[in-house]
């Protein structure tokens, strides 16, 4: 990967996917009562004020956390995506925009929520995307991100039935907490999820 080649692949991979994609997760939260139990957490730690889901495909984590009394808005990098999160939840706010060059104001941000999607992120542009986490977070706001754990990282040719040009690199959690400490959090709870089969990770910090 050179340069922002990555943030096309990925756009246009998101692009191609989104309909099918939408499809396949509308039902995910249902399904999972440890997920489920996290945001409700995250809900609870946000003391008032709006919250961007980073990343937020269809929609279905934002509209969520909606439904938890949060004043939760979406942010994604594929347009296509961001077209079908505004047609499945009318009403709910969702704009295109990039981790990586995060255009929201300083200290705007009671809570941020990253699920699953700092996943692309090359390892050399995480900390800049925690920069901008912590530029945009008021004082004290949580963070919860959620990520593959492991070592490696594969190019994805081929997902929801499309082809994809996407690089997916799994991360042990102590490498994440590390970067957030780096970038001024403080990290709370560290949750493995499903250790044996596909193990994921969901880190809880504050700033």
């Amino acid at each position: 990967m050179h340069g922002d080649s990555w943030l096309s692949d990925t756009r246009t991979s998101y692009d191609t996917v989104a309909t099918s994609y939408a499809d396949l997760v509308r039902t995910a939260l249902a399904r999972d009562a440890y997920l489920r139990a996290a945001l409700t957490l995250f809900a609870d730690l946000v003391d008032g004020g709006p919250v961007a889901d980073i990343g937020c495909g269809p929609g279905h984590v934002t509209a969520h956390l909606r439904g938890l009394g949060v004043d939760a808005f979406g942010v994604d990098l594929s347009p296509a995506m961001v077209e079908v999160a505004r047609r499945d939840h009318p009403g709910l706010r969702f704009e295109v925009g990039s981790m990586t060059t995060l255009d929201l104001p300083d200290a705007s941000l009671a809570g941020l929520l990253a699920w699953w999607s700092l996943i692309h992120v090359p390892n050399e542009e995480v900390p800049t995307v925690f920069g901008h986490f912590r530029r945009v977070l008021r004082p004290g706001g949580p963070v919860l991100l959620g990520f593959h754990v492991g070592d490696e990282s594969r190019l994805k040719t081929e997902g929801y039935g499309h082809p994809m040009k996407v690089h997916v690199h799994r991360r042990q959690p102590g490498q994440v907490a590390a970067w957030l400490r780096a970038a001024g959090f403080t990290v709370e709870v560290q949750w493995l999820l499903d250790p044996d089969e596909k193990p994921s990770a969901l880190l809880f910090a504050r700033l």
